[in-house]
């Protein structure tokens, strides 16, 4: 199934453009999903219908999909039951801790929803969906960008914590419990606790394994101007440091004049249209060349509303629906890039520069027969070198790219050298890493 991830800067108009999105799709024989976590009336605006809400009973991650079009189902994410259905479910589980420490479970009607609920609901949802395997193409109408950034990071950093907090080898003192509960006097937590912990780490790996599929892409909306050029930057390098592809670029809201065409008469609109079509030339000049599809929806002079002014948008949406074909993705969890511990790029960039294209996977180039290195290059297309920090520390590499980071395990053969120089070129941070003597195999 093919997943389309829409996000972009705050009030670019992500929710119609990933809506037109899917109607495109749905035009052409597919059957499409659309999942909002909107919980205005925006995408019902939008859609022209009603999105139900769950039944009662808890546990529903959305309400019965409402049928926007032929072949278009939408629904609204409910992350307030989500949240309610996982607090019961925890405190259900950790009924005997909340006995040792002499607490009070929350009875239901105090569970209310809390700051950081909606990003779990998300990412539970994207997999449900998966799972159901009823659709050829889901739609997720994401928060805004550095929201997003952070969520499609989030099933790896859980993941990694629960490796830290719970770590398999001490897993074995489940069996000392009835032991340490006689010694103390006290009953000590249940088994339910550490299966809760293994349920959530097989959730997130689930999670993770959507998210980093070949045929799920993020698609970035935005309105092209002075301030959309530095957050669409910064974000693609963030997405490409979490391994994620950018698929297209919809340029939304374009005013009369802005694509090229004959500029408006009124000198007000004209200098708004003109400060547009600096930006999108700027914008089609920099994803282009990596191989980014550039999608323009014109601004229709009030706010989409309804079934008719999508179709409308839809037809220009066509053309990117499924336009670039599932295949490579940028970067992968299991590549790494290291540099001179403890230090930024700042000083590090004038010594050597690195070779290579923005596109493509993150590659280990062995030149150790001509230059005595192996070569690490990891694509980061859009990042200025004064926005990129990074340190190793043993075998893994935190890699930092504004106020994005990303941890990263070194393959073996990188755990064996040394850093002895670091580059960014061309979109690309290219790391020379030159073997340690000490730990380097030698030939016998």
């Amino acid at each position: 199934m093919r997943t389309v991830l829409v996000t972009g800067p705050g009030g670019a108009g992500r929710t119609t453009a990933a809506a037109a999105t899917a109607l495109a799709a749905a035009r052409e024989g597919r059957r499409v999903l659309l999942l909002t976590a909107d919980r205005g009336p925006a995408p019902e605006a939008v859609l022209g219908t009603a999105l139900p809400a769950p039944g009662p009973g808890g546990g529903a991650l959305w309400g019965p999909p409402a049928e926007a079009a032929p072949g278009l189902h939408a629904a609204r994410i409910a992350t307030g039951e989500h949240f309610q259905d996982r607090a019961r479910d925890l405190q259900e589980r950790g009924a005997s801790l909340f006995d040792l420490l002499g607490a009070s479970p929350l009875d239901p009607e105090e569970l209310t929803e809390l700051p950081g609920a909606e990003p779990l609901a998300l990412l539970t949802a994207l997999r449900a969906a998966h799972e159901e395997r009823a659709w050829d193409l889901l739609v997720a109408d994401l928060p805004p960008l550095h929201t997003t950034v952070r969520l499609l990071g989030l099933p790896e950093q859980l993941r990694r914590y629960l490796r830290r907090l719970l770590p398999a080898e001490r897993q074995a003192a489940r069996a000392l419990r009835p032991m340490l509960a006689q010694l103390a006097g006290v009953p000590m937590p249940t088994q339910r606790l550490y299966e809760t912990a293994e349920r959530w780490e097989a959730e997130l790996a689930a999670v993770q394994d959507v998210l980093e599929a070949d045929g799920t892409t993020v698609r970035l909306v935005a309105e092209p101007g002075p301030l959309a050029l530095g957050e669409l930057r910064l974000a693609r390098a963030a997405l490409a440091l979490q391994g994620c592809r950018v698929d297209a670029l919809v340029a939304n809201r374009l005013l009369p004049g802005a694509t090229g065409d004959a500029a408006p008469a009124d000198p007000w609109l004209a200098g708004l249209a003109a400060e547009q079509r600096t930006a999108h030339k700027t914008l089609h000049e920099e994803f282009l060349v990596d191989g980014v599809t550039v999608c323009e929806l014109p601004h229709l002079g009030r706010g989409p509303r309804g079934p008719q002014d999508l179709a409308e948008l839809a037809v220009r949406a066509r053309s990117t629906t499924i336009g670039v074909a599932a295949g490579t993705r940028e970067g992968g969890s299991g590549s790494a890039v290291g540099v001179i511990p403890g230090r930024g790029l700042t000083d590090e960039l004038d010594g050597w520069q690195g070779t290579g294209s923005a596109a493509g996977d993150r590659t280990v180039e062995d030149r150790l027969a001509t230059d005595g290195v192996l070569l690490w290059r990891l694509p980061l297309p859009g990042a200025a070198r004064d926005e990129i920090d990074l340190l190793r520390r043993g075998d893994e590499l935190i890699v930092g790219v504004g106020p994005f980071r990303r941890v990263l395990p070194l393959p073996s053969a990188l755990r064996r050298c040394t850093v002895s120089g670091a580059g960014l070129r061309d979109g690309a941070l290219c790391v020379r890493f030159t073997p340690d003597p000490d730990l380097w195999p030698r030939p016998s």
